[in-house]
C-alpha cells in the first residue's frame, strides 16, 4: 500500500496533517511495490510540505544518517505492547507511539512511522506507513513524544508476512531527511479460532464424554480460514458452580485442523479448546459448551 503524507509548514511547531490511504488491494501473489517506494514517498511527501514546492528524494537516508543529525527514537510502543493480530477482512488499526530526542532546535519539521516485515526497509516483504503525520509533543527541550496510528489491510497481506515487524521513524526539516530504521518490534500474526462441542448430553455420570473442534488460521493468500495442523491445544473444564477453568489434557489439532479427545463425566461443567498461538497464529479461545451430568 502506497500512503501519501501531506504536511503543512510550521516554523518551530509541529508539522501535521492526516496521510490519504487508497482504497486498493494488491493481488494474492506476490507481485506488490518495494516497500522502499513507500518509505520514499511518506519522506518526499513531508519534506514537499515544509518546503511547499517539488518532493526530494530520500536519497537512502539510514539510522547512521540520521544520528549524525542528532536524532534517535526511544519508547516505542505499537498496539500498547501487544501483538498485532489480523484476520482476512476489513482492516486493523493500532495506535503506534515513541520519543524523538534531538539535539538543537528543530525549526519546521515533521515525522511519521513505518511497520514491516523484514530486517530493513530495503528488504521487507511488506509493510505500512502511519495513517496521519505524527502528533507531538515537548517533553523536554530535546525530545518530542509522537503517537499516530497504524492501519493493516488483510487484503495486502500474504501469509509470508507474518511474524515480527519492525518500526522505523521518518523525520524531515529544512535541512535534515532521514529515516531510521529498526527502533521497535512487533508481532503480527494471523487470527486463529477454534471451536468445541462436547457430546452427548446430557450424559451419566461416569460415562465417556467426546470433546471435538477445530482448529484454523487466516490464510492471507486467499483471505478465507483454513485448517491449521499440527498444532498444541489445551482442553478445558469448569463446573457449572465455577467461573475458573482448569487444564484437562493437551492434544495436537491433525493435518486439517481437527480436535477430538475425551473424558469421563464427573459433573456438570463446560469444555472448551484453548490454543496459546504460534510465531504466525494468534492465540484463541472456544466458547464452553455445557454438559450435563446425571
Amino acid at each position: 500500500m502506497r500512503i501519501r503524507a501531506t504536511v503543512a509548514a510550521v516554523t518551530g511547531a509541529l508539522a501535521l496533517s492526516a496521510l490519504v490511504v487508497p482504497a486498493v488491494a494488491q493481488a494474492a501473489d506476490d507481485t506488490r511495490p518495494s516497500f522502499a517506494s513507500t518509505v520514499d514517498e511518506t519522506a518526499a511527501d513531508l519534506k514537499a510540505g515544509l518546503k511547499g514546492d517539488a518532493p526530494t528524494a530520500r536519497g537512502g537516508a539510514t539510522a547512521k544518517a540520521a544520528a549524525s543529525a542528532g536524532f534517535s527514537v526511544s519508547g516505542v510502543s505499537v498496539n500498547h505492547n501487544k501483538d498485532v493480530v489480523v484476520g482476512t477482512t476489513g482492516s486493523y488499526t493500532v495506535p503506534l507511539t515513541y520519543t524523538l530526542n534531538h539535539t538543537g532546535d528543530l525549526g519546521a519539521y515533521g515525522t511519521a512511522a513505518v511497520i514491516y516485515h523484514g530486517t530493513s526497509i530495503d528488504d521487507a516483504t511488506w509493510g505500512f506507513s502511519s495513517d496521519d503525520a505524527a502528533t507531538c509533543a515537548e517533553v523536554s527541550a530535546t525530545a518530542l513524544k509522537c503517537s499516530t496510528t497504524v492501519t493493516f489491510l488483510p487484503a495486502e497481506l500474504l501469509n509470508i508476512d507474518a511474524g515480527t515487524w519492525r518500526v522505523g521513524v521518518v523525520v524531515v526539516t529544512d535541512e535534515e531527511e532521514v529515516t531510521l530504521e529498526n527502533v521497535g518490534t512487533r508481532k503480527v500474526l494471523r487470527t486463529s479460532k477454534v471451536t468445541a462441542d462436547a457430546a452427548p448430553e446430557p450424559v451419566k455420570k461416569g460415562a465417556t464424554i467426546t470433546v471435538t473442534g477445530k482448529l484454523t488460521r487466516a490464510d492471507w493468500d486467499t483471505n478465507t480460514y483454513a485448517g491449521y495442523g499440527g498444532q498444541s491445544v489445551v482442553l478445558q473444564y469448569r463446573p457449572k458452580t465455577s467461573d475458573t477453568y482448569t487444564n484437562v489434557k493437551g492434544i495436537k489439532s491433525t493435518s486439517t485442523g481437527a480436535l477430538k479427545t475425551t473424558v469421563k463425566a464427573s459433573a456438570g461443567g463446560y469444555y472448551r479448546f484453548v490454543f496459546n498461538g504460534s510465531a504466525t497464529g494468534g492465540k484463541a479461545t472456544a466458547t464452553g459448551d455445557y454438559v450435563g451430568v446425571q
